[in-house]
């Protein structure tokens, strides 16, 4: 095989590393332990939906490649995730949950994106809630959107410590019952 065409953990020997593989009734686990006593462990479920894994999670450095494994799946968990529910330091997906999590409609995390993001920046199509928050409605801190609730607000209707306009403050009490 030409060495360009080799994927990178191919310049191993299949019996290089020893990992402990095992199978339960749905799914695979295989854990490997490295020299310095860190760990890596990667589940993969026998269930798919659409040709993906159901469930995806990894842990720690691929001893084949010294890289993370990013976790793919319908519900995908790692320090890098993508899935339709991701949740890992980096994650992308329809709900996403991390540090940085970009979500189609909703975003959890340090700084999120999504239609619904909450988190210390937010920027939200629909609702942005955080520190920093952008969205139609937004709600921070520091808040920018059509309706915003804020110490410091910007946009169409603000209601924040130097402005409380009407409508604002119609609006953000009808959400309170």
């Amino acid at each position: 095989m030409p060495t360009a065409a080799r994927a990178p953990y191919d310049v191993f020997e299949p019996d290089q590393f020893e990992y402990d593989d095992s199978e339960t009734a749905r799914g695979f686990w295989r854990r490997y332990e490295h020299a310095n006593g860190k760990r890596y462990a990667e589940y993969i479920s026998k269930a798919e939906l659409f040709g993906v894994r159901l469930v995806h999670l990894t842990r720690g450095h691929s001893p084949e490649t010294g890289k993370r494994v990013t976790a793919r799946g319908v519900v995908a968990i790692g320090q890098r995730a993508v899935g339709v529910v991701a949740v890992g330091q980096l994650a992308g997906g329809v709900v996403a949950v991390g540090q940085l999590g970009v979500g189609l409609l909703l975003g959890l995390g340090q700084l999120s994106t999504g239609v619904v993001a909450l988190g210390q920046g937010a920027v939200g199509l629909a609702v942005g809630a955080g520190q920093l928050a952008s969205g139609y409605v937004a709600i921070g801190q520091l808040a920018v959107g059509n309706y915003a609730l804020a110490q410091l607000g910007a946009g169409a209707h603000v209601w924040d410590t130097y402005t409380a306009s009407e409508v604002a403050q119609q609006f953000f009490r009808a959400l309170v019952p």
